[in-house]
């Protein structure tokens, strides 16, 4: 088949340092092209891929001038993919709602995928002007504020079986890997560390909105030998961090569509330790590959449980779930159904 990709702009493709969805794309391209498809993917002029790159804008919005717009990013990324339409058998949206006037003109099957989450004011709105419009949750948790949605599949991420290195050992520290933000939950991961006696290594970015936040209520409690800041690592940096840490703290406090991280750790046969909100309990396995919990007090007590999970089972439970093959042939099946049933909109 001949697909398009399209990816959202504040990134590369992939990323250079933090950016899931973009890697979840560069995945899912690079499986989609050793299947033998024929893949364009519109990203920034900075992207990598073993498909077709059609550049839309010279370089990811965040590592590049500052002040460009946005939106003329996005409208030249919008104008690419009209033009070029009929070049395919079936669009691939990563970005959202946006084109979505575009491609339900364009009499070319399509499908979105929906990465972040959709409890916000407005969207019902949008399902109801796009109720044909088919789409791809990436958790069945992600779908419950929009059930009225055209939901064709939940299809969970997927990362390359080879990418990370696992190691069977116990660890010495806890890990935290994510956004410096409340909903990420650092605070708590502090205090879960420090109460359960364990050095605590966080490698995060600190986003510009959230330096104060970082300043009053993080930054006091870092104090460079229990808890360490080590900033944004790249994926050859994050596989010994992750595979070094006796486990992953997760304390998030919103509906976390997925969680990549979860999957990476679990990738290093690391096990998490991760709060029930949002996708966790359809990614981690209770008892197998961590534990679930239900807040702070909770996740100190499991803390010294780590060691008796199998890392060599949390490894395997990865493989057998998570990897980019599957999760680029479940995608292949949509696009197959789609191209058989025709476009919806002419």
């Amino acid at each position: 088949m001949r697909i398009a990709q399209l990816a959202p702009l504040a990134e590369s493709v992939p990323p250079k340092l933090y950016g899931g969805t973009e890697r979840v794309i560069d995945w899912l391209v690079n499986e989609l092209v050793e299947f033998g498809h024929e893949v364009t993917l519109f990203a920034s002029g900075d992207s990598m891929t073993k498909g077709k790159l059609h550049a839309v804008w010279p370089r990811a919005l965040r590592l590049g001038r500052k002040g460009a717009d946005p939106n003329a990013a996005c409208a030249l990324l919008i104008e690419a993919i009209a033009e070029r339409s009929r070049d395919f058998d079936v669009i691939h949206s990563h970005v959202d709602w946006l084109p979505l006037p575009v491609l339900s003109r364009t009499g070319v099957p399509f499908l979105t995928t929906m990465h972040g989450r959709l409890d916000l004011p407005g969207l019902p709105q949008v399902i109801g002007a796009f109720a044909d419009a088919p789409f791809v949750s990436i958790s069945a948790d992600q779908r419950r504020p929009l059930p009225e949605a055209n939901w064709i599949a939940t299809i969970q991420h997927g990362l390359p079986k080879d990418m990370f290195r696992p190691s069977y050992e116990p660890g010495s520290y806890l890990a935290f890997l994510g956004r410096l933000t409340a909903d990420k939950g650092p605070e708590d991961a502090i205090r879960i560390a420090r109460a359960a006696r364990m050095p605590l290594r966080i490698a995060a970015k600190i986003p510009r909105a959230e330096t104060a936040y970082f300043k009053n209520k993080l930054e006091p409690n870092i104090d460079g030998r229990q808890v360490q800041l080590v900033g944004e690592v790249d994926d050859a940096k994050k596989q010994p961090f992750l595979a070094n840490a006796a486990g992953l703290l997760f304390p998030i406090n919103w509906p976390e569509p997925f969680g990549l991280v979860m999957i990476e750790a679990m990738a290093c046969g690391t096990p998490v330790i991760a709060y029930r909100s949002g996708s966790v309990p359809e990614v981690v396995e209770d008892g197998v590959t961590g534990f679930i919990v239900d807040g702070e007090e909770q996740a100190i007590r499991v803390v010294k449980e780590l060691r008796r999970l199998d890392r060599r089972v949390v490894r395997a439970r990865f493989e057998e779930r998570f990897v980019a093959s599957r999760m680029a042939n479940d995608y292949e099946t949509r696009y197959r159904e789609l191209v058989a049933r025709g476009a919806r909109f002419t």
